[in-house]
């Protein structure tokens, strides 16, 4: 069994079931942008565990879009958080603001930055299984 596609797999059931936790059982409502991760992160716990289950090194072709995209929306997320000069251009108009810190934990971990996280050891996972990949088909 390929490591880097366990870790990637363990961080995405990680983070799914921490987000389930923080709004089914804590009731923390989630922004827009959290959705949106969610959009992202939900898929690759299932697409992962069947890559996992399979030996699929070959799913990387697959995952890396959509843990890249998650990064992307995290880090912007994180940005909206910390940077008040960002909070002019949030895209959250309705509920829950974006930039509202529900949890932060010794100053800078917030929900985005956990998310953040697991989308990143899920990335650069996949990196280095595509470049594995390169170099057996050398």
């Amino acid at each position: 069994m390929n490591k880097s596609l366990l870790l990637s797999w363990i961080a995405a059931i990680i983070a799914t079931l921490g987000s389930l936790y923080f709004s089914e059982v804590m009731h923390f409502i989630p922004c827009t942008l959290c959705w949106y991760q969610r959009i992202f992160m939900y898929p690759l716990a299932i697409i992962l565990a069947i890559a996992v289950y399979r030996n699929d090194t070959g799913i990387y072709k697959y995952v890396l879009p959509l843990s890249v995209i998650g990064m992307l929306i995290s880090g912007y997320h994180i940005l909206l958080q910390k940077v008040p000069a960002l909070q002019p251009f949030e895209m959250c108009k309705y509920g829950v603001p974006c930039s509202r810190d529900y949890l932060n934990w010794l100053g800078f971990i917030t929900i985005p930055m956990l998310a953040f996280t697991a989308f990143t050891i899920i990335t650069v996972c996949m990196i280095m299984i595509a470049r594995s990949h390169k170099q057996e088909s050398h």
